[in-house]
C-alpha cells in the first residue's frame, strides 16, 4: 500500500478509530480500519453468511453501493449510505491499486449470536480483510477494512525465552461487560510484580494486533521472560460490539476503557502468585492519555507507563492525522480538500459552546454523542498527571504520525523536574514501537515487526527499579 490511507467507520465499529492506532476517516468522519480491498470468487465450501458476505463485497467492487447498503440495518444505513460508501471505496481502491480477487473466507459467531466474516481481499498493492458483522436477523451492523490478519504466524522476538513463562486465560470484570484476558505468569516462585496493558482506540484485541504486528504481545512475553506478569484482555468494543451499537454512540472513555482497566488491576490485586504491593499499569495511545484516570480510580497501583500518550484534543488530532495523510504524496486533491474542509467544520462541532450531551453521533467525530466530548473537555492529560504521586515513565517514538513530539512537549511542559517521572524518547519507532526508516506512513503498519528489545527492557528496568519495599 502507498501513499494515502484514508478509513470509515460506520455501525458497531464506530470506535475503532477514536484516535491514535489507526488513521482517521476523511469520508463519514466516523472510523474504520487502514487501506483496504475486496474481490469476487466464491470458494467451496463457503456457508451462507459467507456467501452473502462476498456478496456483498462483490457489490461494493462492482460499483453496486445501493445493492450493498440494502442489507444493512437502519443504523448502519444512516451512517454510510451508498454515496459516502463509494467515496470511501474510490479513496480505497486510489491508495491501493485496483482490486485484484477475493482469495479466502473465514467466520465466527461472536457474542448474542451475532455473526462475524473476514472476507479476504487482493489488491494490487495490498491483502486486506473486509469484516462484515450480522445481526441475528441477518442485517448487516457493522462493515470494516484492515490489514489481512493471520496472514502469518506470530513469530515471538529474539528476546522472549519460551521456557521462563506460562500463559492461563483468566476474566476480566464480571457480568455485563466481562472481558476474555492472557495472564503471562514467570515461571518460578512468586510473587511476582504485575503489568495491566490497557490498549490504544478502537475494538483492539489483546495482542493490540494490527496486520502481522502485535505490540502487547511483545510486550507481555517480552516481559515475562524478565520475570514479570502481565495481563491483556480484548477490549470492550470488541468483544460486546453489538450491545455498544445499540448504545447509539452514547458512551464515554470510562466506558470504553477506564472502567476495564480499573477491574483488571483489580483482579491481579486479587491473583494468587501475583505480588499485591507491584502492581503496574501501562496505557498506549488512548489508555495513555487516560493513564491520570486510571491512576486516580487505582489507588493500590504501583506505577504507571505512558507509551505514546495523547496529550492534545483528540478532535485536533483527528485534523491533523487526516491532513498528514492526504498530504503524503505532496498533493492534496480537491476531492481531498472537501473532505478535510467538512472534517474541520465537524470538528467545530465538538468545540462550540453549544454542544450538548445529546448532540446526534451523526453530527460529531467518531460516531459518538456529545457526551463522549463533553466529558474530556476540560481534560488535560498532562496537568492531571501531576497529582499521580506513584512513578511514572514516559516513552515516545519520534516517528510516530498520530501522536507525535508535539505531544511529548506537553508531557514534558507539564511533568519535568517531577522527582517521580521519567522520560525516553527512541528515534526510529512509530506509533506502534516498531521501527523504521524516513517519514512514518500507514504502509509500514502492513510489515512485520517488533516491539525492540530496548523498550522492553526500559519497562522492566522501571518496574524492577521502583518496586514497593517489604
Amino acid at each position: 500500500m502507498a501513499g494515502k490511507a484514508v478509513m470509515v467507520r460506520p455501525g458497531c465499529d464506530v470506535m475503532r478509530s477514536l484516535l491514535p492506532l489507526f488513521t482517521l476517516c476523511l469520508t463519514a468522519f466516523l472510523a474504520l480500519s487502514l487501506i483496504a480491498g475486496c474481490g469476487e470468487a466464491r470458494g467451496p465450501g463457503v456457508s451462507d453468511t459467507e456467501a452473502r458476505a462476498q456478496e456483498i463485497v462483490e457489490s461494493i467492487a462492482a460499483g453496486d453501493y445501493a445493492a450493498a447498503v440494502e442489507e444493512f440495518d437502519d443504523t448502519l444505513r444512516q451512517a454510510l449510505p451508498p454515496d459516502q460508501l463509494a467515496q470511501a471505496w474510490d479513496s480505497l481502491v486510489e491508495n491501493a491499486g485496483p482490486f485484484q480477487e477475493i482469495t479466502a473466507t473465514r467466520a465466527s459467531t461472536s457474542t448474542g449470536g451475532t455473526r462475524v466474516v473476514f472476507v479476504t481481499c487482493r489488491f494490487e498493492q495490498s491483502s486486506t480483510d473486509v469484516k462484515i458483522v450480522f445481526d441475528g436477523g441477518g442485517k448487516v451492523t457493522g462493515l470494516s477494512f484492515a490489514p489481512t490478519q493471520g496472514a502469518s504466524e506470530y513469530e515471538p522476538p529474539s528476546y522472549v525465552d519460551l521456557d521462563s513463562f506460562t500463559e492461563q486465560e483468566v476474566t476480566v470484570g464480571d457480568e455485563e461487560w466481562a472481558l476474555p484476558g492472557t495472564l503471562t505468569v514467570p515461571r518460578g516462585e512468586g510473587p511476582f510484580p504485575a503489568l495491566v496493558l490497557v490498549h490504544g482506540s478502537g475494538p483492539n484485541n489483546r495482542d493490540e494486533s494490527l496486520g502481522p504486528i502485535a505490540p502487547f504481545k511483545d510486550l507481555a512475553w517480552g516481559l515475562g521472560s524478565w520475570g514479570i506478569a502481565v495481563l491483556r484482555y480484548d477490549k470492550r468494543t470488541l468483544v460486546y460490539q453489538d450491545q455498544i451499537a445499540a448504545l447509539g454512540g452514547d458512551i464515554t472513555v470510562w466506558e470504553e476503557t477506564v472502567d476495564d482497566a480499573v477491574a483488571a488491576v483489580e483482579l491481579l490485586l486479587q491473583t494468587e502468585g501475583i505480588d499485591p504491593r507491584n502492581v503496574f499499569v501501562l496505557g498506549h495511545s488512548l489508555g495513555g492519555m487516560l493513564i491520570p484516570r486510571i491512576a486516580a480510580a487505582s489507588p493500590q497501583a504501583r506505577g504507571f507507563v505512558i507509551l505514546a500518550g495523547a496529550a492534545r484534543p483528540l478532535e485536533d488530532l483527528v485534523l491533523e492525522q487526516s491532513t498528514y495523510i492526504a498530504s503524503l504524496d505532496g498533493v492534496i486533491t480537491l476531492e481531498e480538500q472537501v473532505m478535510l474542509d467538512q472534517l474541520r467544520t465537524v470538528v467545530a462541532k465538538v468545540k462550540d459552546t453549544g454542544l450538548a450531551p445529546t448532540t446526534p453521533a451523526a453530527e460529531l467525530p467518531f460516531g459518538v454523542t456529545g457526551r463522549y466530548w463533553l466529558d474530556l473537555r476540560d481534560y488535560d492529560p498532562a496537568e492531571s498527571a501531576k497529582s499521580i504521586d506513584r512513578p511514572v515513565l514516559v516513552l515516545q517514538g519520534e516517528r510516530d504520525y498520530q501522536v507525535t513530539m508535539a505531544d511529548l512537549q506537553r508531557w514534558l511542559d507539564a511533568l519535568s523536574g517531577m522527582p517521580n517521572v521519567t522520560f525516553e524518547t527512541y528515534p526510529d519507532l512509530n506509533h506502534l514501537f516498531v521501527p523504521g526508516t524516513g517519514k512514518s506512513t500507514p504502509a509500514e503498519y502492513e510489515l512485520p515487526g517488533h516491539v525492540p528489545e530496548e523498550v522492553v527492557d526500559d519497562i522492566a528496568a522501571f518496574i524492577l527499579g521502583n518496586l514497593a519495599k517489604k
